[in-house]
């Protein structure tokens, strides 16, 4: 038995016979007595559609307000030719179209419906090494939480019964040859998945040339992208909606179950059906919502910690010794001016705001870093051990290294071809010397993307500098008081929508790079992509909390001796301190993002889909151009053609690891943000379902083995986490201070006079004399105090990183990326391959060893039976081929 993952070595090569199994279906076969009628045809009402093409003309010239027309009219022209040539090389590859035209008003939708016949899908399926059923495979599926719920015999309210459970299969790749051996080969119509059709189908249009090849005029992509054409779609498999009719759920397209099952609010709390989307998406995006998901649940423990450290902050606001002191100082400290016009003011005016600053800063957060740094590097061990075993059960094990083939763009403008060492097949090549140099001209222009942000940051702290100036002169009470707060709010929203705008610019600059870069593959084209984006992001979003975090009220001086930027006060951190500034700014940027990303996700699809359907609904008249269509329905290819596309996970995966990055690197200052993100992320899963089931255009699969680059940066992310939050801790929490004074004093009682400095005499000669946060004596000088916290803060860091990391390593190397019984499944499938291989090699040796034994018998009979027996060898040679 041929187990998957096992490519045919050779065609010659006798597949190991296999059990029928004629009960068993494969491809679009249908599982009710009465399926439910398929509007995906020709007019024939036989020839299976399997993508759509669509364009849109004008009547009537635009003009100008001269009343001239307008000279894109030649290129309309040049548009129309390469429409011509497109069809007419799609028709030589031996595709069927036909043509369907819409008139609305003054403008004509043509739509181009393409079906491949048995002989280009054999051929193309051969060339892109597509894999098909040899045998069903009856291991069933196990469920770790259902497992265990079952052996403590607790009711399992996740758990559903998902109707059409699609079947698993041993597979390999296909060969024409082999057709007899593979299950299904009886039907033609239903051989191949239409998954499997549309792949194929994008293959043929990625591939195809409609211009000069020297100019890159080849491919769909690049005809939607000059707008040549408006869509290239394949369609979905019938509505979403339920038949109003009760009918047998085994009777239901794979698009209704999955909403009814998994994109619906009431499904909150299901498990998602993944080989269900598996079935009808493909791999890529099965593993986005399978990722999605476990993070999502992991989530639950991290928030659950987080909020009972914040209940206990809340605790430490009506029982901590020092706030008390601070409320009930009156006029005990009087502070210096936070800015060269502003007054003096009272250390017990912050009294509120000192309380709720130890709702992020307090003891617990200590452990609440060391568990949230444990949490990620398991999570990220655990993810992989799921991720292995998804992509053995989807067949994807070794898709990257063995089966994954070149970008149908690569192929079709790489200059050259050479002959691959392992397969020994010439392949499209691409000099890696001009790739270099176009990669390195990319990486300068994320340089200076990056140094846009920058400046903006610049920017950014001026402005919350300036507006305080401003506020303190206005002569408000109200707003002098709040200057502070009023200019770190403001300068947050600030930085969130620049962050916005750059991001949108630089995603679109990223994709042109990327793309001129020829990378071979597309696990490499989105490699290449993602890190781009990642790098800009990265510095995008978490240069400010980085800079309040670290930086911010790091280099002011102390009274007498500021120093400045530009002439400007260099920006210390507000009365109440830095880490409370950075709880606003990760609560404003993480939790303002998700409600702008999560509002943008519900609202815009629907809006634009409703403007596609009111733009596309009035004086509606259709005209077929092979036969008028009698049906007064909408059709199906108008039906998703008011669709939105879908324009991928990237969007999605980078949200989610953003979210990631805050709720671990900068956990110490805001424990609340694993709940944030919890709470948004069961509102993102089922927008995102809602999105690709009800909202999108069916996207063409793509398989993947596992999530990518993302992977490696979610690595990064958790080591950087480790070191961020033993400095936040160390040098922006007060957690150490008050742990030496207490050591020191032996209580807290006076920590608060502790904290604060007398400033220098040649400050306060000419008023009077005041406080100010610091260490130091009353000549401006560090004093002993001040070298004894930098020795601990020091020490602490390098204990708590190594601690941590230490036992991130003990976990790496406690849980195996691979499960032990996918190691085995792997193990046993390598060696039944060489069983195959050897018994077939055997078998070759046996046939032509009896060859040779009949060849000879034949040689001695035609010898014996000539009357002359004088025969000459040439003579006999040209007889035996007749023979």
């Amino acid at each position: 038995m041929m187990k998957k993952k096992k490519s045919l070595v050779e065609d010659s090569a006798t597949l190991i016979a296999l059990s029928d199994h004629p009960e068993q279906t494969y491809g679009s076969i249908e599982k009710c007595a009465k399926p439910q009628e398929n509007k995906n045809v020709f007019s024939d009402g036989v020839t299976t559609i399997d993508f759509v093409l669509v364009w849109e003309e004008s009547g009537s010239p635009l003009k100008s307000a001269d009343g001239d027309e307008l000279s894109f009219s030649s290129s309309r022209d040049t548009h129309r030719k390469w429409r011509t040539e497109f069809l007419s090389k799609l028709q030589e590859a031996g595709l069927h179209q036909e043509m369907k035209e819409v008139v609305q008003g003054k403008t004509k939708t043509t739509y181009v419906l393409l079906s491949a016949p048995w002989n280009v899908l054999c051929y193309y399926a051969e060339e892109i090494s597509l894999r098909v059923p040899l045998q069903v495979v009856t291991t069933p599926i196990s469920n770790w939480s259902e497992t265990i719920l079952e052996k403590l015999h607790i009711p399992n309210i996740m758990a559903q019964d998902v109707p059409n459970y699609p079947p698993d299969y041993y597979t390999c790749p296909f060969r024409t040859t082999k057709l007899e051996r593979f299950l299904g080969h009886e039907n033609k119509d239903t051989f191949f998945k239409t998954t499997q059709r549309h792949q194929i189908l994008y293959e043929i249009l990625a591939r195809t040339p409609y211009g000069a090849l020297k100019r890159g005029e080849v491919g769909i992509g690049r005809l939607v992208s000059e707008k040549v054409l408006t869509a290239a779609f394949p369609l979905h498999e019938g509505p979403f909606q339920l038949p109003k009719t009760q009918e047998d759920p085994q009777c239901l397209n794979m698009r209704q179950i999955l909403h009814h099952y998994w994109a619906r609010w009431a499904c909150w709390r299901k498990y998602q059906p993944l080989d269900h989307i598996r079935e009808y998406f493909g791999e890529k995006i099965a593993l986005y919502f399978a990722w999605l998901g476990f993070y999502t649940g992991w989530l639950l423990p991290a928030a659950v910690v987080g909020f009972i450290i914040f209940l206990f902050g809340i605790w430490l606001m009506v029982t901590d010794v020092p706030a008390e002191e601070l409320c009930s100082s009156g006029n005990a400290f009087i502070m210096c001016p936070l800015c060269n016009i502003c007054s003096h003011w009272n250390l017990s005016s912050i009294c509120y705001t000192y309380k709720a600053g130890l709702l992020f800063d307090n003891g617990g957060t200590v452990f609440f870093s060391i568990f949230m740094s444990l949490w990620a590097v398991t999570f990220l061990e655990y993810w992989k051990r799921t991720s292995s075993i998804l992509s053995h059960r989807w067949d994807c094990s070794e898709f990257e290294e063995i089966e994954e083939r070149p970008r149908p763009e690569f192929t079709a403008l790489a200059p050259m071809t050479v002959r691959n060492p392992v397969t020994g097949a010439e392949e499209p090549y691409f000099p890696e010397a001009r790739r270099l140099s176009r990669t390195l001209t990319g990486n300068m222009v994320i340089i200076l993307m990056i140094s846009i942000v920058l400046i903006f940051l610049m920017a950014i702290i001026l402005y919350r500098t300036i507006l305080s100036i401003i506020i303190y002169r206005s002569q408000s009470a109200f707003f002098i008081f709040s200057a502070g707060r009023i200019a770190s709010l403001t300068g947050s929203m600030l930085n969130l929508l620049v962050i916005l705008l750059l991001s949108r610019l630089y995603t679109y600059l990223a994709q042109c790079l990327t793309r001129w870069e020829m990378h071979r593959t597309q696990t490499e084209y989105e490699n290449a992509f993602i890190l781009k984006v990642f790098i800009f992001q990265f510095v995008n979003f978490y240069s400010s909390p980085v800079y309040i975090a670290f930086f911010k009220g790091r280099f002011v001086g102390y009274p007498g001796s500021y120093n400045t930027l530009l002439g400007i006060r260099n920006e210390d951190c507000g009365a109440s301190g830095c880490l409370i500034e950075l709880a606003q700014e990760l609560l404003v940027i993480m939790v303002g993002k998700q409600v702008i990303s999560n509002i943008q996700e519900f609202v815009l699809p629907k809006l634009k889909t409703w403007w596609h359907k009111r733009k596309l609904k009035p004086a509606r008249s259709q005209e077929v151009i092979d036969e008028p269509d009698t049906n007064s329905q909408i059709n199906p290819w108008e039906n998703d053609y008011q669709l939105l596309v879908c324009e991928g996970l990237f969007d999605e995966y980078l949200e989610m690891v953003l979210q990631f990055g805050f709720i671990t690197i900068f956990v110490a200052a805001c424990p609340l943000a694993p709940l944030f993100a919890l709470i948004n992320n069961w509102v993102e899963v089922r927008l995102d379902a809602q999105k690709f089931v009800c909202e999108y255009r069916r996207p063409v699969v793509e398989r993947a083995q596992d999530i990518g680059i993302w992977l490696t940066i979610l690595q990064f992310i958790s080591y950087l986490a480790v070191i961020s939050n033993a400095f936040l801790i160390a040098f922006t929490s007060d957690f150490l201070p008050r742990l030496f004074y207490r050591y020191t004093a032996g209580s807290m009682s006076g920590y608060i006079n502790f904290t604060l400095s007398v400033a220098p005499a040649n400050f306060t000669q000419n008023e009077m004399s005041c406080r100010y946060r610091g260490l130091r004596d009353e000549k401006g000088q560090n004093t002993q105090d001040y070298y004894h916290l930098l020795a601990i803060r020091l020490s602490f860091v390098i204990i708590f990183e190594h601690v941590v990391l230490l036992i991130g390593r003990i976990i790496d190397w406690i849980v195996p990326d691979i499960p032990e019984e996918v190691e085995i499944k792997i193990k046993r499938e390598h060696y039944m391959a060489k069983e195959a291989l050897a018994e077939n090699q055997s078998l070759s040796k046996s046939v032509l060893e009896e060859m040779g034994r009949q060849n000879f018998e034949l040689r001695q009979r035609i010898r014996t039976q000539s009357p002359t027996n004088n025969m000459s060898p040439t003579s006999e040679d040209e007889a035996m081929p007749a023979l």
